[in-house]
This record gives C-alpha cells, sequence and structure tokens, in this order.
C-alpha cells in the first residue's frame, strides 16, 4: 500500500509517517519503480502496536528504544518482554485509577438524580440562616 493508503488506514498524517521513517521508528519501506513507498501488512500491524503504546501514555523515546530493540532480534527478547511488563504495570495502574474516578463520578451522577427528583438532599446547598456569608472562613492564627 502507498503512504496516502498507510495514513488513511492508521489515522497518522503522512507526515508524520515520514517522520516516524526518518528517527528510527519504523523501518524504511521497499519503493516501486517510480520510488514511491510501499509498505506492507506487518508494517500496518507495528504501527498500530506503536499506536497502542502511544494511547497508553509510551513516550517516543520509550517507543523508539523498543523499536530499536525490536530491530536486533530475538536477542532482545527479554529486555523487549521486560519493557512492555513494566509499561503494562503503569497501564494497570492507570486503569485501577480511572476505574476509581469512574465510580466517584457515578456515585455523583445518581446524588444528583436524586436530588433533581426531591429525594435528596444538596450537600453542597447553602442553608439559608448562612446566606449572604462568605463562603472561605479565615484561618485562625496559631501564636
Amino acid at each position: 500500500m502507498k503512504i496516502g493508503d498507510l495514513a488513511a488506514r492508521t489515522g497518522l498524517s503522512v507526515d508524520t509517517l515520514r517522520y516516524y521513517e526518518k528517527i528510527g521508528l519504523i523501518p524504511p519501506p521497499l519503493r516501486d519503480a517510480g520510488g514511491h513507498r510501499v509498505y506492507d501488512e506487518p508494517a500496518l500491524r507495528w504501527l498500530e502496536f506503536l499506536e497502542r503504546l502511544k494511547a497508553t501514555g509510551m513516550g517516543i523515546r520509550d517507543r523508539l528504544a523498543y523499536a530499536e530493540l525490536r530491530a536486533r532480534g530475538a536477542a532482545t527478547a527479554r529486555e523487549r518482554r521486560e519493557m512492555i511488563e513494566r509499561h503494562r504495570q503503569k497501564v494497570s495502574t492507570s486503569i485501577w485509577e480511572l476505574q476509581q474516578t469512574l465510580e466517584l463520578l457515578d456515585g455523583k451522577v445518581a446524588l444528583y438524580r436524586k436530588i433533581e427528583a426531591g429525594e435528596a438532599e444538596d450537600p453542597a446547598a447553602v442553608p439559608a440562616s448562612q446566606a449572604g456569608a462568605p463562603a472561605v472562613r479565615k484561618a485562625k492564627r496559631r501564636a
């Protein structure tokens, strides 16, 4: 497939693909008789994998280090596995943190539905006796 086709299939721009090639993130593709880049399915799968790493927070330096290890072959399998295991742990932690946040947000949504239905009081509402009073209290000074 041509570079434009690869760009369309990956969602990356042609400029990004050329940049990735320039820095060594993707290997130089074969060229057709007219000198145009020609990519194969393994190149597409490699880019999709790199984009998954990016989407999960792996920076370009780490992706480049991984690509360099990959280019050196099976002798680097242990290093690549360790790198992916470390990244997987970070992703797992992020997922856990996001799950905790999602549960908190679900609780807020449920509370607001109850408030709207008149089934609960708004804990953030200011009592009428304090209406107009400053919302922030000054800290007491210590001697």
